[in-house]
Parts: C-alpha cells; sequence; structure tokens
C-alpha cells in the first residue's frame, strides 16, 4: 500500500514551486539597470528613476555612474538625495557644439556618479536602490535618448550596462537603460514646464523603458499557473478515491 503525504504538506510543495516559477520569470525581466521617465515630451524636463539592483553573490554595490547625451546634451541636471548615498555631476566639454535653444553649447554636464557613504549603505545581492534626475530640456521627438551605466562592486569589479537595445531585436546581455522622447504634450500651452521645486518619486518599472517584458516572464508565469492547476486537480482527484 502506498502512502500518501498528508494533503498540507502536498498543498505546501505545490505552492512552493509555482513561487519559485514566478520568482525566476521576474528576476529575469528586472535583474538589470533601467530607467523610468516620469515625462517623455519633447522640449520639456522630466524626472529620471533608474533602478539598480545588486547581483554579484560575494561583493557589495558601491559606485553607480551615468553616463548623460552628447549629442543631445541636457542643459539642466538635479540630483535627488538618497539617504547614505553621495552624488557628484560631472560637467565637461562636448565633442562637438550642439544648437540648443537656438544657443550654442559647448559645456554640460556629462554623467552622474552615486558613491555609498558606508558600508551599510551598499547594496548586497538581495537588495535594490533607486537613483532620480531631474534634468531637462529633452530633445526632439522620436529621439533614443541611451544612458549607459557602470556599476561598481566591493571586489573592485565593474559592470558595465551600455550595450544598446535595438529594436526588433531581442534584449542584450548588458541593455543600456534608455527611453524615446514624444511630441510635446498641449496641455502645457506649447510650453515646456520647468522642474518643480520637489519632485515626487515615481515607482521604478522592472524593465527598460520602451522595451517589452522579455517572454522568459510570461512562460515562468504560465508554468506557474500550470503547476498550481495540476497540484488542485492531483488533491480533487485524492479526495474522491478515498470517499470512494
Amino acid at each position: 500500500m502506498t502512502t500518501r503525504p498528508p494533503r498540507s504538506l502536498r498543498a505546501a510543495a505545490i505552492g512552493a514551486a509555482t513561487a519559485a516559477c514566478l520568482t525566476v520569470g521576474l528576476d529575469a525581466a528586472s535583474a538589470h539597470v533601467s530607467v523610468t521617465p516620469e515625462g517623455t515630451d519633447e522640449g520639456g524636463y522630466t524626472q529620471l528613476t533608474f533602478k539598480v539592483p545588486s547581483e554579484s553573490k560575494t561583493a557589495t554595490t558601491t559606485t553607480v555612474k551615468v553616463d548623460l547625451p552628447t549629442a543631445t546634451p541636457f542643459t539642466s541636471v538635479r540630483v535627488k538625495p538618497v539617504p547614505g548615498w553621495t552624488a557628484r555631476i560631472a560637467k565637461g566639454t562636448l565633442p562637438q557644439p550642439v544648437t540648443v535653444d537656438g544657443a550654442t553649447v559647448t559645456e554640460a554636464p556629462l554623467s552622474v556618479t552615486w558613491t555609498a557613504n558606508d558600508v551599510q549603505s551598499q547594496l548586497t545581492e538581495d537588495q535594490y536602490q533607486t537613483f532620480s534626475l531631474s534634468v531637462g530640456r529633452l530633445p526632439k521627438a522620436g529621439t533614443a535618448v541611451l544612458l549607459p551605466a557602470a556599476q561598481t562592486y566591493s571586489d573592485g569589479s565593474v559592470r558595465n550596462w551600455d550595450d544598446p537595445v535595438v529594436e526588433g531585436q531581442g534584449e542584450p546581455q548588458d541593455p543600456a537603460p534608455v527611453f524615446t522622447t514624444t511630441a510635446a504634450s498641449t496641455t502645457q500651452h506649447g510650453h515646456a514646464s520647468a522642474p518643480a521645486a520637489e519632485t515626487a518619486v515615481v515607482p521604478a518599472a522592472s524593465v527598460t523603458a520602451g522595451a517589452s517584458v522579455p517572454a522568459l516572464t510570461w512562460v515562468a508565469f504560465a508554468a506557474g499557473l500550470f503547476g498550481l492547476a495540476a497540484g488542485v486537480a492531483a488533491l480533487l482527484r485524492a479526495g474522491r478515491i478515498r470517499k470512494g
């Protein structure tokens, strides 16, 4: 006679398996540096929120650097303070002069670097942090604003998130944060809005702006639901057999 494990134990096992499937899918979709813009209007100002997960099992994230565009530079960059981290905006000469709002611009902010102030603020493998900037003005509609990031760990290793995301192709191994500008909104009477004194924190998305969720997430989600349905069916069959 075959001994069945208690129903509660079988149900727990099924639930754990389902959760594991879903977790694998979600981790695959969020395990890279991504950016979420609050707005994308041409000529406007926006808040950019970067979500930075830490992946190393042996080291902690100590520094995050984001390179700003030089072909379509931001003339205004402000940093939102993050407790436990120090931010530095590096300004410099552009590779080529650029015309912005009818004026020739030769210098602009080139990068922003966040550094953890102490060991307690560094990110372990099961943590993430969000870093926000207020930037403007945004370039013309349809411009892909690439924001390569470099993530430095406590053991000296550096993970560069700088691969361009090409529309119609699969996501690269180390995708750079990117978003695409859109036509100016008419709600501002044709004028771009200036950055506010206080900017609300925008929840960071788990995927790069403008990119679709990788198919792996949906596959894992479907697999988890299938496993849950199979487990419930098995429990119902077992109940009918015992009653018979």
